[in-house]
């Protein structure tokens, strides 16, 4: 999720497992920690658009780390609020703010290597990395909780912010799971055979969600809207396995492979091939010339060919709101 969203989380388990102890500054504790696994981004600035991604909720978000780590900050923490706060409570409250961050990442389409040194990523793919109605109720509880001395009154506003916040997830698995049978039964209805299928939201929102559907020769990619009245209609893109055939044992290729989980499509424009992850959808409507979310372009260097990440423009991101926000109305 995105870090405004991760830092409430930190301070709403810091404040319930600290908040008696350490009052508002739970506030600076939950922050800090709510923080510490996305500097794995600090470190791809570092490495190539490749790597980069490839280490990205890898070994910064394993239960693996956060064992090592909680004793350390936890003692750091005694140390620093001596006779505030104990070195169990202390790394208690670490863990919880180190691993709550996981589990809400587990929930986004990127997932996360929980179980690092594992290569699986673990991702429910039931809500965007950014969705306000999951973050307002926690920035909400939050205020009223650092206006508020006192302490029974501020566990109960925390408790209420957490308890809305994970009723929201929740309620994103089962609108999940209804549109999963809506796409499943599109393509029953429409004689389509297919070997594997992967729903996930648009961006902001729980109502329009896509999905990826991989054929032998195709991937079909396809909307559905709770507000829909009309049948799910998919759209053909080609799986270019000649195509693919050209960066077959290049290095990067084949990270860009797993990191995408399979889902890719390698096209071809002005000489140059590109890498297209399908997860994370496209920019426009045009099956001729798509544009997706996320694509990397191969280039030629001293050392091959190497793949850079594609910029996105402004524009790019308005005219996918303004494509969300029109199909989002049903069809």
């Amino acid at each position: 999720m995105d870090s405004i969203t991760q830092i409430a989380l930190g301070i709403a388990v810091a404040e319930v497992c600290a908040g008696k102890k350490l009052k508002n500054r739970s506030f600076l504790y939950g922050a800090i920690f709510g923080t510490i696994p996305d500097l794995d981004v600090l470190v791809g600035l570092f490495l190539t658009a490749v790597e980069g991604i490839r280490i990205h909720r890898g070994l910064s978000h394993s239960l693996f780390l956060f064992l090592f780590l909680s004793p350390f900050f936890g003692w750091l923490v005694s140390k620093i609020e001596k006779g505030k706060i104990n070195f169990l409570n202390a790394t208690k409250m670490v863990f919880w703010c180190l691993f709550t961050h996981v589990l809400l990442d587990m929930f986004t389409s990127w997932g996360t290597q929980i179980l690092w040194p594992l290569e699986h990523r673990f991702a429910l793919k039931t809500i965007f990395v950014i969705d306000p109605l999951y973050t307002i109720p926690l920035l909400i509880t939050l205020v009223m909780v650092w206006k508020t001395k006192e302490i029974p009154l501020r566990q109960k506003y925390v408790w209420r912010g957490l308890f809305i916040s994970s009723a929201y997830l929740i309620l994103s698995c089962f609108i999940k799971l209804h549109a999963l049978n809506q796409f499943e039964k599109a393509l029953k209805n429409q004689g389509i055979q297919y070997s594997e299928i992967i729903v996930k939201p648009t961006a902001f929102n729980l109502i329009l969600w896509n999905a990826n559907v991989s054929t032998a020769d195709d991937y079909l990619l396809g909307d559905y809207s709770l507000l829909d009245s009309q049948a799910i209609s998919f759209t053909a893109y080609s799986k270019n396995t000649t195509l693919e055939s050209k960066l077959k044992g290049n290095s990067d290729f084949e990270k860009l492979k797993k990191v995408s989980e399979g889902w890719y499509i390698i096209s071809q424009q002005n000489e140059s091939l590109y890498f297209n992850d399908l997860r994370f959808g496209l920019l426009n409507n045009n099956p001729q010339q798509p544009q997706f979310a996320f694509s990397y372009q191969f280039i030629t260097t001293d050392s091959g060919l190497k793949a850079i990440e594609v910029p996105k423009q402004k524009r790019d991101g308005k005219l996918l709101l303004n494509r969300i926000l029109n199909r989002i109305k049903g069809n």
